[in-house]
């Protein structure tokens, strides 16, 4: 045997058989990898609901498994923790809230009225402003309403870094209001200082979390009326 011969077999020896290696490229991913998206989805929506309903301490990751029919160990696939987890249900629903805010926004632009065929006055701020109470309803009470509730109530269980992190978007969210607010107490609609009227709107809003019944009751339109009364002075 030639010493090249020799070479080559040794270095076969070593590898092992070619014919046995896995072929080129990233393994195949399995089901859950294939789902990832819709899995993590599904883990948030439950983990947003049994965090709402039995708090974040009481919740295992266990519960939010057998909730969407995971193994127990599953969730770790998706999230490095508990801790993560609840903080990406709280993103999850700054983002989807801030989408909604933006859409509400967008269809209360002078354009979008006057396509709607509405009169000009309703392109005021006071339009602006009934559209952006109407979408935070939407957000706190509509469907799938669970993940800002449990922001706002479960906002200790973060970490510093991780209330950073929401800041951001919670900053963002509310920045929205600041110019609809400074409108309406030039126009005289709002008596109260814009920085002061934000705070207390939103909180007000935000407690009906604590009383609101879908099945008995107003209507979010009917609490978006009221809201508009007790907040904003007519002209």
């Amino acid at each position: 045997m030639t010493a090249h011969a020799l070479s080559v077999q040794r270095l076969t020896a070593r590898l092992g058989d070619p014919a046995l290696k896995r072929a080129r490229g990233r393994p195949r991913k399995t089901e859950d990898e294939r789902d990832d998206g819709n899995r993590r989805h599904q883990l948030l929506t439950a983990a947003a609901r049994l965090f709402r309903e039995k708090g974040f301490d009481a919740t295992s990751t266990r519960d939010i498994a057998a909730a969407v029919g995971m193994h127990s160990g599953s969730p770790f696939y998706h999230f490095k923790s508990k801790d993560a987890m609840l903080l990406a249900v709280m993103e999850e629903g700054m983002r989807s809230a801030i989408s909604r805010q933006a859409q509400a926004l967008q269809d209360a632009e002078p354009g979008s009225i006057a396509a709607a065929g509405a009169a000009p006055a309703a392109s005021e701020p006071v339009v602006q402003l009934r559209r952006l109470i109407r979408a935070h309803f939407d957000t706190l009470l509509g469907p799938g309403n669970d993940f800002v509730p449990v922001m706002l109530y479960e906002h200790r269980s973060l970490s510093e870094h991780q209330r950073l992190v929401l800041a951001k978007l919670q900053g963002d969210y509310e920045a929205a209001w600041t110019p609809v607010l400074e409108a309406l107490h030039a126009s005289g609609h709002l008596q109260a200082p814009v920085k002061l009227a934000r705070l207390l709107i939103l909180g007000a809003l935000n407690w009906s979390v604590q009383w609101f019944d879908e099945t008995k009751g107003a209507s979010l339109d009917e609490l978006t009326d009221a809201a508009m009364a007790l907040f904003l002075k007519e002209s």
